[in-house]
């Protein structure tokens, strides 16, 4: 039995922690300025001294102040749709201190109710967002929706310019985090769609999506690992990083059986076994439900991989390599390591 890891994952934790802690002690000794700041509408100062102060915390978080949900003002700071950073903004977000009646903080843009009404200067042009049109398509039995979407403006704009508009006026429409749930491509169209709806339609469409995905599915896969042997795999689906942005630790359990077919696949009271083994996994993942999450498990070639993704603050690592001992065929492994993007998974993210 052996447990692996990363010799610097409890090291870089700790530097997270400190930027963290570092722009909260910050942000109460600047409060009064920054209130200050906001309420004369004073856009270049805020600039000066949030901007260093989240860079501190990470240099590729970016953040805004958007008006409140329920505050006057919010601050959001987003990894902006990457993947390796957005642990580290939530958790940003889950040291702040309570919200009051001026603040409000968030890890990723809010859905703003009043999208529709806003325009922005998009490199010089006027971006209205209710001129914004949207071609719609749900591919078949697939949780996402592929947006194509047109502005007037687009073909005044450069390629990278049109989708920087788009991708905002999406996090406005629905919601950075809703946009990573279920919008596929994304495609800025410098003509019109023929089948294009008005931008107000998106979040109905998405809801109508989501409905179908309330319950937990896990799906059956097939395929061959690098060296062409068959390879069998289960995988929970919908399956996105965006559903637990904390859980950006990976725990590979890896099993080999004894008892396979001619094809290396698990068989007879190795199977069994195997089986056996889950259920009391997720027994106790049951039991750590805000902490883990089984993602997926797949088989070939004498072993079994089961991939976990935890908060590395939690136990689910100890309570893998409690679960190992137990196991008679071969010898049992736990590697545990850092991955926020969750790359181990990736042929099996939605």
């Amino acid at each position: 039995m052996r447990l692996f890891g990363r010799k610097d994952e409890e090291q870089e934790a700790g530097e997270t922690g400190d930027g963290i802690a570092g722009f909260w002690t910050w942000w109460q000794e600047a409060r009064p300025g920054l209130d200050s700041m906001v309420a004369s509408g004073a856009a270049e100062g805020l600039e000066e001294l949030l901007a260093p102060a989240v860079e501190a915390v990470h240099p590729g978080l970016v953040w805004e102040v958007a008006p409140g949900k329920n505050a006057a003002h919010a601050l959001v700071v987003t990894a902006a749709g990457d993947a390796e950073l957005r642990s580290l903004a939530h958790r940003w977000a889950k040291a702040a201190p309570p919200a009051d009646l001026l603040w409000e903080f968030h890890p990723s843009r809010q859905a703003n109710a009043q999208a529709l009404e806003l325009t922005l200067d998009v490199g010089g042009y006027e971006f209205a967002l209710d001129k914004l049109m949207l071609g719609l398509r749900v591919p078949r039995d697939q949780p996402r929706v592929d947006v194509s979407a047109y502005h007037p403006i687009f073909g005044e704009l450069d390629e990278e310019t049109r989708m920087e508009a788009a991708l905002l006026a999406l996090d406005w429409l629905l919601g950075e985090d809703d946009v990573a749930r279920w919008v596929g491509e994304i495609t800025p169209a410098t003509f019109q769609p023929i089948d294009s709806v008005a931008a107000v339609h998106l979040a109905a469409v998405v809801a109508d999506l989501a409905s179908g995905y309330t319950e937990e599915e896990w799906l059956l896969l097939e395929g061959q690992t690098g060296s062409g042997a068959p390879l069998v795999a289960t995988a929970r689906h919908p399956l996105r990083p965006v559903d637990y942005p904390l859980f950006d630790q990976h725990i590979a359990i890896t099993l080999p059986y004894a008892h396979r077919d001619e094809n290396g696949l698990p068989i007879g009271d190795s199977l069994a076994a195997l089986r056996d083994f889950e259920e009391r996994l997720a027994a106790r993942l049951l039991k750590l439900r805000d902490d883990a999450v089984l993602a997926a498990h797949l088989s070939a070639e004498g072993h079994r991989i089961i991939h976990v993704y935890a908060d590395p603050t939690g136990d689910a690592a100890i309570h893998a390599k409690e679960l190992i001992v137990s196991w008679e065929e071969g010898e049992p492994r736990v590697d545990v390591a850092a991955d926020p993007a969750w790359t181990a998974v990736v042929p099996f993210l939605t």
